[in-house]
This record gives structure tokens, C-alpha cells and sequence, in this order.
């Protein structure tokens, strides 16, 4: 399938030609997804969004239509999205870039498998979301109101979602790119590789932030290159915002904010779930290669070192968010009888309290081909229950690990045997 040159609602970070080093080498390499035996775009996908537009078509659900929104309340509503979750980004990032400006920027909502992107009179909402077998799927939906709104599947956005930018398979992007006064890229300061391993000092050129971080520093909320020169002078001077009614009609998006504790989940999200795709794949061209998957350990490794936050950029003050978000984030997901859960928040020295991904429980890693699967599973149990003294782990704290093991135990009911002997 040819792709347009038209780049869909990016969420992402420029390519330097080296991995990162939480990633593995080649790991922007972009793979054959489209050949078998993924083949991505002939497929069906099961994600939300295919699933809602079959009700919808049915006639099972109906989405209500807003005059000031278009079907952007009624859709979060159908797919559980909280209004909590909402970001707000005006750099020009977006297949609808011509009408995003900084005083008409593009709000952001997400839960653990969907994105939506709404532009202030765009004639699309920008949708994706997670098949736990194909990664990322690609959606607009038209703002004209009708009796069945039908989404449509959108090959463009692979020009910029499948490939380099996304370790080489169709995933979320973030981007940390300063503007100029009108929201255009000025990409020579773009900083690259935006998730839970960037230090908040390179994070969010182009996107509004709300929230407390103390004296850290971060690029958001500045716009142009005299904001930024004035950052340089006096640190901060647009740090720490409660509101951003000073830049744009706060009438302008469905909540309030653009919440600086969502931006860190969606960053650490966006790329985990880009990972667990990118292993999807090499295991299943791994398996019909050569029957097995043992050329995949620098795949795994770098994974785990990933879900287990061992690179992460320490916080140096407390983060203080939307307590909205914070609730309505932690509130989803099963608890063990401590009532402890891997979406329970730090925000003191780091993001999460335990420090495994919460995307260990989601169904696209449920729907790794079995070996792959089995075989992080069974280091991760060895690393928790410290049979593996793998020098990439030591800062995983003993105490940690005890935590992480017991939650996984009694919240993931498809691990393997071994998780079940008394430790």
C-alpha cells in the first residue's frame, strides 16, 4: 500500500540515527510489516475504534453530537477517555496543521489504548489505537454530523508512525520541537527520544503544561524564539502554570489544563506500547525464519530494561498535577490485596511508585507469540526474584522488586507456573 506524504497527529520526536540507550541497535530499522506474515495493512483489526464502529453501524451505540465539539464528548464517553487526560499542543504536528496555532492548538485525551486528537473547527477528529496483534491503527473520523458516523482507516500516517520514529513498526510518536509565533517547526533545537528517560529540561517545546515541578525546568508554554531567550534569563518564567487562560479561549477545549503528569504517562506509554509491537513482529519473522527466537535477546533485554524504568530521568522535586487525572488514571486496573497496583503514582523522585509498566497487563502483550512471551516472563521472574544479577538491573531496589513480584502475582493471572511457587 502506497502512503501520501501526509504526516497524521504526531505525538513524537525526530530520528538522530542512533539508538537510544534503553532501545537496541537497529532498533529504528523499519521491518516488513506489510509483507508476511504480519501484514499489517491487509489485515482486520480488533482494536477499540473497529470494534465501536461495528456498534455503531448496528445501531448499538449512538455518538452524540456537540455543536461546540462535534462528536468529540460523545466518542471519549463510548470509549472511556477521561477529560482528565486532556494536552494541548500547538506546534503544527498534525495532518490538520494549517488550522493549529498557538491560540487555536490541538487538544490531546488518551486511556491506555486510544488517542484523540480535536482541532478547534478541523473537519476530522484524529484517531488511533492499539491492536494487540497489528500496534497502532490509524483513524479519521468526520466532524459532520450524521445518523452513523463512519471512521476511516488511514494509511498516510505511516509515513510518520511506521517508521523510524516509532522502532521501526506502526506506533505513537512524541515530539519536544520549539515554534515560532504561529506554531511552524523551527526543528534545529528539537530534542530527540521523548519518554520517561528524557530529562524534563528537553521535554514538551510545543506543548502547553499545566501543573508544579518546583525549580526543574522544562520547554512548554514557550512560543517563539524570544520566549525561549527569556527561559535562558529567568528559568521557569512560564514553569508552574495553574491555568493557561493568558494564551488561548479556554473555551476553546473540553477541559481545563494540558496536565503535566498525563504528559509523563503518555510519554512512557507511546513508547512501551511501540516496543511491545516492534517484538511482536521480530518474533513472528524470528519464527518463521529459523523456528525459534534466540536472536532476540538484545530485543528483550532492551525491553526490559525499559518496563523496569532502569534509565529513567529522576524527578529532583515533587510533581503536582490534576488530581482529576491522577484519580481517574490510578482508579483503572486491579489491585493486589494490599491494595497496591502498578498505576500507583511517585511523582516525588520518579513516575511510578513500582517501577514495572502497568502495559505488562494489557492485552497486546497478552498477545505476544508464546515464546517471546514466555521468555520475558521468565527473566523478569528471575530479575524480581533476584536468580538474574544482570549488572542492567542493579538499580532496581530489593524492595522493589519484592513489591513488583507480589502485585504481578496476584493482578496477572496468565503468568506461567513458576510465578506460583511460594517465594
Amino acid at each position: 500500500m502506497k502512503n501520501r506524504l501526509i504526516p497524521f497527529a504526531t505525538f513524537a520526536v525526530a530520528f538522530t540515527g542512533l539508538a537510544r540507550t534503553e532501545d537496541f541497535q537497529g532498533s529504528t530499522h523499519p521491518l516488513e510489516y506489510d509483507a508476511a506474515p504480519v501484514r499489517y495493512s491487509s489485515t482486520e483489526p480488533a482494536d477499540p475504534i473497529s470494534k465501536l464502529a461495528q456498534r455503531i453501524q448496528r445501531g448499538d451505540v449512538k455518538l452524540p453530537w456537540d455543536d461546540a465539539f462535534g462528536y468529540l464528548p460523545g466518542l471519549l464517553d463510548a470509549l472511556r477517555i477521561p477529560r482528565s487526560s486532556q494536552m494541548v499542543v500547538f506546534s503544527k504536528t498534525s495532518l490538520q496543521r494549517s488550522y493549529i496555532t498557538p491560540k487555536n492548538p490541538r487538544s490531546v485525551y488518551f486511556n491506555d489504548d486510544i488517542y484523540i486528537g480535536f482541532v478547534p473547527g478541523a473537519p476530522v477528529l484524529e484517531v488511533s489505537a492499539v491492536d494487540p496483534k497489528l500496534g497502532a491503527i490509524f483513524y479519521t473520523l468526520d466532524q459532520e454530523k450524521l445518523r452513523k458516523p463512519k471512521f476511516t482507516r488511514s494509511a498516510d500516517c505511516l509515513q510518520c508512525h511506521g517508521g523510524l520514529r516509532s522502532l521501526g513498526v506502526p506506533g505513537h510518536i512524541l515530539r519536544s520541537v520549539p515554534t515560532d509565533l504561529t506554531g511552524e517547526l523551527e526543528g534545529r533545537d528539537e530534542v530527540s527520544d521523548i519518554d520517561q528517560c528524557t530529562p524534563l529540561a528537553d521535554r514538551w517545546a510545543g506543548w502547553f503544561v499545566t501543573g508544579r515541578h518546583g525549580a526543574q525546568t522544562h520547554r512548554g508554554n514557550l512560543i517563539g524564539g524570544e520566549d525561549f531567550a527569556r527561559q535562558r534569563r529567568e528559568p521557569n518564567w512560564r514553569g508552574n502554570l495553574a491555568d493557561l487562560r493568558a494564551f488561548f479561549d479556554p473555551s476553546k477545549t473540553l477541559a481545563s489544563g494540558s496536565d503535566i503528569v498525563a504528559l509523563m504517562v503518555l510519554e512512557h506509554q507511546a513508547h512501551m506500547h511501540n516496543y511491545i509491537t516492534r517484538l511482536n513482529f521480530d518474533a513472528q519473522q524470528m519464527l518463521a525464519m529459523y523456528g525459534h527466537i534466540r536472536y532476540l535477546k538484545p530485543q528483550t533485554d532492551a525491553f526490559l530494561r525499559y518496563l523496569l524504568f532502569t534509565e529513567e530521568a529522576p524527578l529532583t522535586a515533587p510533581i503536582e498535577g490534576n488530581p482529576d487525572f491522577v484519580r481517574d488514571f490510578t482508579a483503572t486496573g486491579p489491585r493486589d490485596r494490599l491494595g497496591r497496583s502498578l498505576r500507583d503514582l511517585d511523582l516525588r523522585t520518579r513516575l511510578f511508585k513500582y517501577p514495572c509498566s502497568f502495559l505488562l497487563l494489557n492485552p497486546a502483550f497478552d498477545a505476544l507469540p508464546a515464546p517471546i512471551r514466555d521468555n520475558i516472563l521468565a527473566r523478569l521472574h528471575a530479575i524480581l526474584t533476584g536468580q538474574d544479577q544482570d549488572p542492567q538491573f542493579a538499580k532496581l531496589a530489593a524492595e522493589d522488586r519484592r513489591a513488583i513480584f507480589e502485585i504481578l502475582r496476584e493482578t496477572k493471572p496468565s503468568l506461567p507456573d513458576i510465578w506460583r511457587a511460594e517465594k
